[in-house]
């Protein structure tokens, strides 16, 4: 009798290199976790004492605050105020507790660059944890995606609560009257915490950091490099708003001699009688009565049914940013790092 030796067909490792693969990035979103737990629990913090602010200024706070505001002999017709307490208790604490809100929403994003640049990133490329990591069981691309991930889901959701409680806040200051305290929807802290332009500006700031981290790789200048930059699209995103949707003109006469003073203002001068814009001769040296033609005054402005639009086109650009900037990330760990494979269990990579 003949024996034939077979030999097993070779198993395919597909799947169990996709259990691993899953595990091993699991494991190392706990371990971002664990190594951030501080950085988590400030921001868990953060979020407790903004959104108790918001919530006391939607409730007690705006109530008190108008009924101090008017315990004088007080005369609002909504236009103008006469002998109203601008100075109560109530109206301090109140303006201090929306300001204390706003501004973590409106702050946020550098803060979330600095320490995105300089714990997340930079500091453990200076150290060799990133390094560590890749050559035992993460490719350099997924401890980077995990390193994204994480901060991104608890940034996204803490910010998301706050500016429905910052939209809770403002629909009950709408709802009493603007009071002494006129505020826009165009000042920055409300334009950015009334929608979802405050969550994508802290996941551009998450972005801002993590690039910075991996151009530098050391963690104090990534923190001032992540700053800096930050601190530069803050400020160039807030002098392009104005011009993302087209503004509305607004014109008066010589005698009604007026502006608009409600909405965000674009631009305002005079008009001469051939429809010329010139710049207000009234606030020159030269006097009222240096333009001799001058026929009335314009004001182009944005007024409170822009909001939305303005909100929402800068909203699309700072995403569009934030996905530029962390393929960016990607694309340069890739060439660094010159596709690392890494070592799997049994010596073989």
């Amino acid at each position: 009798m003949t024996i034939t030796a077979t030999t097993p067909p070779a198993q395919a490792p597909v799947a169990h290199e996709g259990r691993r693969t899953k595990r091993d990035l699991h494991g190392l979103i706990w371990l971002t976790l664990r190594l951030h737990r501080w950085a988590a629990l400030c921001w868990a913090l953060s979020i407790v004492v903004a959104a108790g602010t918001l919530l006391w200024a939607a409730g007690p706070g705006v109530d008190a605050a108008w009924a101090g505001y008017h315990t004088e002999n007080c005369l609002d017709d909504g236009k103008t105020s006469v002998d109203c307490n601008v100075g109560a208790p109530a109206l301090e604490r109140y303006e201090t507790a929306v300001t204390i809100g706003s501004s973590l929403i409106s702050l946020a994003p550098l803060l979330v660059a600095l320490w995105a640049g300089a714990a997340l990133i930079g500091r453990e490329l200076e150290n060799g944890t990133a390094q560590l990591a890749w050559s035992q069981s993460v490719t350099p691309a997924r401890w980077l995606a995990a390193k994204l991930a994480v901060p991104a889901a608890l940034l996204t959701a803490g910010t998301l609560l706050l500016v429905l409680l910052h939209r809770v806040m403002w629909s009950a200051h709408i709802t009493q009257g603007d009071g002494p305290w006129r505020w826009q929807e165009y000042y920055a802290e409300f334009f950015v915490g009334n929608g979802p332009l405050a969550v994508s500006r802290v996941l551009l700031g998450l972005a801002v950091g993590a690039l910075s981290g991996l151009l530098v790789r050391r963690s104090l200048p990534a923190l001032s490099v992540g700053f800096l930059a930050m601190a530069g699209l803050m400020y160039a995103l807030a002098q392009l708003r104005p011009y993302l949707w087209p503004p509305v003109t607004v014109t008066t006469t010589v005698e009604q001699r007026g502006s608009v003073r409600t909405g965000l203002v674009v631009d305002q001068g005079a008009l001469t009688s051939d429809g010329t814009r010139v710049p207000d001769p009234c606030h020159t040296s030269a006097g009222c009565d240096s333009v001799p033609d001058l026929v009335g005054y314009y004001t182009d402005h944005h007024p409170s049914a822009h909001f939305w639009p303005l909100h929402l086109m800068e909203t699309g650009i700072v995403l569009a940013l934030t996905a530029l900037l962390v393929g960016a990330a990607f694309h340069l760990l890739r060439r660094r790092t010159g596709g690392v494979t890494p070592r799997r269990e049994g010596g073989t990579t």
